[in-house]
């Protein structure tokens, strides 16, 4: 992994995890056939780098649906399990 295109992918997309996980899908993306976004400098190239590459050019940007997110959030407090007081049957 390039750590300068890391750096300068970092800078478009400050949030680590989202770029983590931006990272990890395209990469996925173009092992199983994707073409790239961007010319690669060889056919070599790790595929990783192409993804950063692609979101250090800004041809790759991380949309958050802050909606769905909250609309997951209600739904699991929603599920929730509560708690249940039992009275034992028996006198202690």
């Amino acid at each position: 992994m390039n750590s300068e295109l890391l750096k300068q992918a970092h800078e478009k997309i400050p949030s680590t995890p989202v770029l983590v996980n931006l990272i990890s899908k395209r990469e996925r993306e173009l092992i199983n056939g994707a073409k790239p976004l961007i010319k690669p400098e060889s056919l070599d190239v790790d595929k990783c780098d192409i993804a950063l590459q692609e979101v250090a050019e800004g041809k790759l940007i991380a949309e958050i649906d802050f909606d769905a997110i909250a609309k997951a959030e209600a739904a699991k407090t929603k599920w929730q399990p509560k708690q249940v007081h039992v009275n034992s049957l028996y006198a202690d």
